[in-house]
């Protein structure tokens, strides 16, 4: 792996970010002509068709990075091997929608690779001065671990830019990091750096009013390296706890909770889609849809710099700052419908009271 300086780190985004950004117009031509078309239907925030596919400039930002920047590894073969194996599922449900099932076997397929070609495997976790211990149980876990974060970043894709500017953070997060501590050699930096990048050049053509959205192909994508870099992060000991890649991740990781814990008491499956996501909830408050989204850029740059603190400042004022993030999301889930209707409980009080009269 060649040394790190900051001129180098430029020249990776620059390059990723050029790439990306040149390609997003032709893959935007192809995508209409081959019908991978996203409509509009109830559930959905845009009102007019609108291209998929997008994920597929960022695919290739990456793909070209690595051939700049990187070095043929066993790791990374195993994250070429999986990346295709994502993108080829993801490609094909932008075209002709996958049963959720399909769609699933497909994102294992990627993480059995990860795990078992690519050696890269939870075994233990240190967070807050607690350790946990996997042992043989690592290897299900990991697994479990990738398809979370692939479908986190999956739901939270709802609006333009939103998924794309949540790794945007996480990918400049864990690069600060690094570049702070000093441990800019890791193949997690390199990635982070190459998915940054690429990930802004696509963004370029993303943020609202977008011209073209991401598809599964690019939220699935996105959601996979995110994990991989979690994972190789720990294992490189890049960052100082496993833990921290995650909370990095606030935003989409509460959302996915909510909608399982939604869903759940709702009784509905948990692959079935609403419209009671967290970005959702900020819209009813007639915030604009560019407005919702930076809302929640900030939010989830709240859990980057509580994280940055608690790794390189201070663990104590760490803490104290997730606790107030967890006091806004308290607010959040009693304030919104995003885990049951807010007022489902006062007006079962106002029906019962009004069949008893």
């Amino acid at each position: 792996m060649r040394q790190f300086s900051i001129l180098l780190v430029l020249n990776i985004v620059l390059t990723t970010f050029l790439i990306s950004a040149v390609l997003v117009p032709f893959i935007k031509d192809i995508a209409i002509h081959i019908g991978a078309i996203d409509k509009p239907n109830k559930r959905k925030v845009h009102k007019k068709e609108m291209p998929r596919l997008g994920g597929l400039a960022i695919f290739f930002g990456f793909l070209i990075g690595y051939m700049f920047f990187s070095k043929q590894s066993i790791q990374m073969n195993s994250i070429l091997i999986g990346s295709f194996i994502i993108v080829l599922t993801g490609v094909v449900d932008d075209i002709k929608s996958l049963k959720p099932t399909t769609k699933l076997a497909g994102q294992i397929i990627a993480a059995l690779v990860i795990v078992f070609y690519g050696r890269m495997i939870i075994t233990e976790i240190n967070a807050f001065d607690i350790t946990l211990n996997f042992g043989v149980f690592g290897f299900p876990i990991t697994v479990l671990f990738i398809l979370a974060i692939i479908n986190s970043i999956n739901l939270v894709d709802g609006l333009d830019g939103l998924a794309a500017g949540v790794s945007s953070i996480f990918f400049l997060t864990v690069g600060i990091i690094a570049i702070i501590l000093g441990k800019m050699n890791g193949l997690d930096v390199v990635l982070s750096f190459i998915m940054l990048g690429s990930t802004l050049g696509f963004l370029v053509h993303n943020f609202y009013p977008a011209k073209i959205f991401l598809g599964d192909t690019g939220s699935m994508f996105l959601g996979f390296i995110i994990s991989v870099i979690s994972l190789l992060g720990f294992k490189n000991i890049t960052l100082t706890s496993f833990i921290i890649p995650i909370l990095i991740l606030g935003v989409p990781i509460m959302d996915t909770i909510f909608a399982i814990i939604r869903r759940f008491l709702k009784r509905e499956a948990i692959s079935k889609p609403d419209k009671e996501h967290l970005h959702h909830q900020i819209l009813k408050m007639k915030y604009s849809h560019r407005s919702t989204v930076v809302i929640m850029y900030l939010i989830n740059i709240l859990f980057a710099v509580a994280s940055v603190i608690y790794i390189l400042k201070n663990p104590y004022l760490g803490k104290i700052m997730y606790g107030i993030i967890l006091i806004i999301v308290l607010i959040i889930i009693f304030t919104t419908s995003i885990i049951s209707e807010k007022n489902n409980i006062k007006n079962k009080i106002i029906n019962y009271k009004n069949s008893h009269k």
